[in-house]
């Protein structure tokens, strides 16, 4: 969603009923006056804060906000002056905003600081903890990826990642949080994401929140230490996406992309863009899909990480094709194939591991499943079989998949059978998509339930997965 127009009047901040609707925290006003001063529509409004159109109507209409955590996104969003932020009960910024020349988009607040971006996620990770029913609640937005996203191409990465704190923090340290990130990964893949979710989330809170914000690190170790943490944040919004905790994920794949980019990580960047894109193509945003695969693309190729820059295309692909554009979507597939043919993947970080000739096969296949080209679909999808036993609930993805490209060519009986294979993978998993994808292959078989096969195969479901509410 463009953002160009909303532009918030120099004499705002000083109207005596803003300052007077900060003060008492009546945000319901505060987003009434932005709308009269301003022109902006709720949607626009809710896009500059991170909300939903429906929670801002909703605060409009005399609900109150109390969470810390959404004050400090409407602050930021609104851009608001240090005395503003501390009628509001914040702390202020430790740089003022400024609008960048380089940017034709001036209402982006650019220049968060990497310590106001530790606070951010360390406060995300506390709710989550504690389970604050303001972040339980979140939905997702695609709207909510534009600031995210454009303060990734915009906001200055040449801070020094330094502190003076009494808690000594080295090597040991991030090595400490890598080997538990790839702990965390494994059991994400083998159990799904809901497996290990809390038990992630816990960690951060008690474990990696006292290295940020009470360590004493030089700016080369500040820099590691964010780029490990910004890996385990998006891990985390990983996990919550598997879990249909939409709301929940965006949130941390943003705050990771802005650790990412205090660390100055252009491969962890792009890796979480595609995530981002990844997310919103499955929740049928495509246009969404294909603007952050695009941005993951640019930073890819400007950092010069072919890898990357393929997996890039095949989310862009993907999400042509959720828009049946058939040209759009094979050219982005060519070229991904040509670029790995020719990368050399030796130096790949170990988050990348899971992008081999397997997943690359079943992106395939969800890409001509989603353009209606079946043949082609269970082609690579079969090929995609031939994978890494270790993840699990990619297995059961992929079955699922070629179960429900029989179900659409006509072959039932077939697509009963290998959907009951994924639906034993699936009772031994903690995801919500696996869970989906089986429902919606339970769905499409239903115009056949009279046969024993696919009768049998329905009835297993609903036993194993409980009765469709």
């Amino acid at each position: 969603m463009p953002l160009d127009h909303f532009r918030i009047p120099d004499d705002f901040w000083a109207r005596e009923n803003v300052r007077t609707a900060v003060r008492v925290r009546d945000i319901g006003t505060l987003f009434r006056l932005l709308a009269r001063h301003t022109g902006a529509s709720q949607t626009r409004i809710g896009a500059v804060v991170g909300l939903e159109q429906g929670y801002v109507s909703r605060v409009i209409a005399g609900r109150r906000v109390t969470s810390i955590d959404v004050l400090e996104r409407i602050a930021d969003g609104c851009g608001m002056p240090d005395e503003i932020r501390m009628s509001l009960g914040l702390a202020p910024c430790r740089q003022p905003h400024h609008r960048s020349p380089a940017s034709p988009r001036g209402d982006v607040p650019n220049d968060q600081s990497w310590r106001e971006t530790v606070r951010a996620t360390t406060q995300l990770w506390e709710g989550d903890v504690n389970r604050r029913d303001m972040l339980r609640q979140t939905v997702f937005s695609s709207a909510g990826y534009t600031l995210p996203a454009l303060r990734w191409f915009t906001a200055p990465t040449t801070q020094s990642v330094a502190q003076r704190g009494h808690r000594p923090v080295g090597q040991p340290d991030i090595d400490t949080i890598r080997e538990m990130t790839s702990t965390y990964r494994r059991l994400d893949n083998q159990h799904g994401g809901g497996h290990a979710r809390e038990t992630l989330a816990r960690y951060l809170n008690h474990e990696v929140t006292p290295l940020l914000t009470e360590g004493r690190y030089d700016p080369a170790t500040g820099r590691k230490l964010l780029a490990a943490v910004a890996e385990l944040t998006q891990l985390a919004g990983w996990q919550a996406y598997d879990m249909a905790e939409h709301g929940l994920a965006q949130r941390y794949l943003t705050h990771a992309l802005d650790l990412a980019r205090a660390a100055d990580d252009a491969g962890l960047g792009t890796e979480i863009l595609a995530a981002m894109s990844h997310q919103a193509t499955y929740l049928g945003h495509n246009a969404s899909g294909i603007d952050l695969a695009r941005a993951a693309r640019q930073t890819a190729e400007r950092a010069g990480l072919a890898v990357l820059t393929a997996e890039a295309l095949v989310m862009e692909a993907h999400a042509h094709a959720v828009g049946r554009d058939e040209r759009a979507c094979t050219t982005a597939l060519h070229q991904a194939e040509q670029l790995l043919d020719r990368a050399d993947r030796s130096s790949d970080p170990q988050w990348l591991g899971y992008f081999d000739e397997a997943y690359l096969s079943a992106k395939f296949g969800h890409c001509f499943r989603a353009l209606g080209r079946h043949q082609q679909a269970e082609r690579f999808t079969v090929r995609s079989l031939q994978m890494d036993e270790r993840y699990v609930r990619g297995k059961a993805f992929n079955l699922t998949l070629l179960a429900s490209i029989n179900a659409h060519h006509g072959e039932p009986d077939r697509a009963s059978a290998i959907g009951a294979e994924a639906l034993t993978l699936t009772s031994q998993l903690r995801s919500a998509r696996a869970v989906r994808y089986l429902r919606d292959l339970q769905t499409e078989l239903t115009a056949h339930r009279r046969r024993p096969a696919v009768r049998h195969f329905i009835s297993r479901v609903d036993a194993t997965l409980g009765p469709r509410r």
